[in-house]
C-alpha cells in the first residue's frame, strides 16, 4: 500500500499536498482499495468557498457511493477534469494523475490538525 510521506492525510482518508496557500486533495491508496472500481467523481463546488469538513463533492464506485469532505477551509478553485472521462485514474493513480480538487486555504494553521504518514498509517492498521 501506497503512502507517500510528503502528503498530510484526514480521519476520512484523503491526502492533501499542501503547495504555498493551494492544497491539492485526492482519496487514498486505501480508500479507492476500499471503494473499487471508482465510476464517477462529481465535484460541484468549483469557485465556492467551503468550511472544513463540509462535503464538497462524491465519488461513486460499483458498489457505494460516498461523499468527500473538504480537509481544509477554503475556495475550491479547481477540479480535476481528467476525472470526469477516466475516473479510473482515482484507482490507477490516486496520489497523481486521480488528483480531485485544489483549494486556496482561507487558514493555513488548520493544516497542523492533518495526520502524518505515519500517524494514517495507524489508523489503518497498516
Amino acid at each position: 500500500m501506497n503512502i507517500p510521506a510528503e502528503l498530510k492525510y484526514t480521519k476520512d482518508h484523503e491526502w492533501v499536498k499542501i503547495e504555498g496557500d493551494v492544497a491539492t486533495v485526492g482519496i487514498t491508496d486505501f480508500a479507492q482499495g476500499e471503494l473499487g472500481d471508482i465510476v464517477y467523481v462529481e465535484v460541484e463546488t468549483v469557485d465556492e468557498t467551503l468550511d472544513k469538513e463540509e462535503v464538497f463533492g462524491t465519488v461513486e464506485a460499483v458498489k457505494t457511493v460516498s461523499d468527500l469532505f473538504l480537509p481544509l477551509s477554503g475556495e475550491i478553485i479547481e477540479f480535476n477534469e481528467v476525472l470526469e472521462d477516466e475516473p479510473e485514474k482515482v484507482n490507477t493513480d490516486p496520489y497523481g494523475e486521480g488528483w480531485m480538487i485544489k483549494i486556496k486555504m482561507s487558514d493555513s494553521s488548520e493544516t497542523e490538525g492533518l495526520m502524518s504518514d505515519e500517524d494514517y498509517k495507524a489508523l489503518i492498521g497498516a
